[in-house]
């Protein structure tokens, strides 16, 4: 005998951008590029048991809803178009009791003043993920990804035990580089969403520049504490930090000296470090990180 646990279905991956035709102060464009993905639970057991769909809203439709939702709601924080569509699917349809709805937002800078031109920022992408449950309540969730970070010096790595296996010297002096993943949870839906971020991601950025590091894991926890700090909505922070390792390269083959100066920058193995950082007084997650 078998039984189903739980599903949910969704659109993913829509592809949205959103023009603020004049929005920005002194009249130029706002520009909003998004990858929506959306995903809904509910009373929906019986098209995964005897594939009856009567309760199964398209994916499609789910799709189109996004772009409609981007031209009534305008070139608004990734926040609060996520909060006001994942309402929207279970609000309007009653057998859909949770929705999930993810942005990841593409940053676009402006060409010096001109009013229309873009070119793309790579330097990181913004995340949301909106959690709204009919009975348990909404979630707000917000990051970063894609950030690349390197610290030239201000780190060591020493004192960790050793085994048959261990070859890694100790130093006290090398490169820390790292691809910043960052999610922060929110107390409450009263925020100003795009301060919040500007806030965070700023914290996230100064606390790696000016933490000397012994380990990666404790820039993890002063990077976490920023956040809480310069952002007193949130109240749980989690962090992912891949240790891009850089290794000297021995040019002494070659009668060269090498006073840290060249590298060889590998690309894997990898040490990976992970974390979660609570406020004291930090509510309960519920189904924040669901």
């Amino acid at each position: 005998m078998s039984r189903l646990a739980g599903g949910r279905y969704g659109k993913a991956e829509v592809r949205v951008v959103r023009v603020g035709r004049a929005a920005a102060p002194g009249g130029g464009d706002v520009l909003r590029d998004w990858t929506v993905s959306t995903s809904l639970s509910g009373d929906i057991s019986a098209s995964y048991l005897t594939g009856d769909n009567e309760n199964v809203l398209p994916t499609d439709s789910q799709k189109n809803a996004a772009f409609a939702f981007a031209q009534r709601l305008g070139a608004v924080e990734p926040e609060a178009y996520a909060l006001e569509l994942a309402r929207f699917f279970v609000d309007s349809q009653p057998p859909i009791t949770r929705a999930r709805v993810a942005v990841d937002e593409h940053g676009w800078d402006r060409v010096g003043t001109r009013a229309h031109s873009f070119t793309r920022n790579a330097t990181l992408t913004r995340r949301t993920v909106v959690v709204h449950d009919e009975t348990a309540g909404t979630s707000v969730i917000s990051g970063v990804a894609d950030l690349v970070v390197l610290n030239t010096t201000g780190s060591e790595f020493w004192g960790f035990p050793r085994d048959e296996y261990t070859t890694l010297p100790e130093t006290k002096d090398r490169m820390l580089a790292t691809e910043v993943s960052a999610t922060w949870r929110y107390r409450s839906l009263d925020v100003d969403w795009g301060s919040a971020f500007t806030a965070a991601r700023d914290a996230l950025l100064e606390a790696f520049a000016t933490t000397y590091s012994y380990a990666l894991q404790q820039t993890l926890f002063a990077m976490a504490e920023a956040v809480l700090a310069a952002v007193p909505a949130s109240c749980e922070v989690r962090l992912r930090l891949p240790n891009k390792h850089h290794f000297l390269v021995d040019l002494a083959p070659f009668g060269q000296p090498n006073d840290d100066e060249v590298y060889f920058a590998a690309d894997r193995p990898y040490g990976l470090i992970e974390g979660t950082v609570l406020a004291d007084d930090a509510p309960a997650a519920g189904l924040a990180w669901e």
